[in-house]
Formats: structure tokens, sequence, C-alpha cells
């Protein structure tokens, strides 16, 4: 069969279920794990380093609230 045509009786969307369980199944998500601890050996091989963050520091910075009592049309 020619690449680019389906099989009778598939459909697309059947398709993206299978990859979708796929991409949840334990053996993907394993090598998932196998992939990221091998990532990171390789970036602290190379002279890379993982800083901790504390919990409460957030890149969007608080934003005075602006008051919007009486605001929406009538």
């Amino acid at each position: 069969m020619k690449e680019g045509y389906q099989e009778q009786g598939s459909s697309p969307r059947s398709s993206k279920e299978e990859d979708f369980v796929e991409e949840r199944s334990l053996t993907s998500r394993q090598r998932a794990r196998d992939q990221l601890t091998s990532d990171v050996e390789a970036f602290i091989a190379s002279g890379g380093a993982i800083s901790e963050i504390d919990p409460e520091v957030s890149a969007d910075p608080p934003r005075k609230p602006q008051p919007k009592y009486g605001s929406r049309p009538i």
C-alpha cells in the first residue's frame, strides 16, 4: 500500500487515539524519563548547572488592582 493512503475502515480519529494511547503507555513514559535523565546528565557533564528556585518566586510580578465597580455598560 502506498504511503499517505489509509487502510479501509480506519479513520483519522482512530489514528490520533492510538497515538494518544501510545503517549500515555508505561513504556513510552519510561522512555521519556530515560531521555530526560540522559539529557540532564549530558548538560551537567558539559559544565551546566541546575539551580533550585523557591516555590514562592514568580516570573509574573503582582499588579495593582484596578477598580471595575460600575464599569459594565447598561
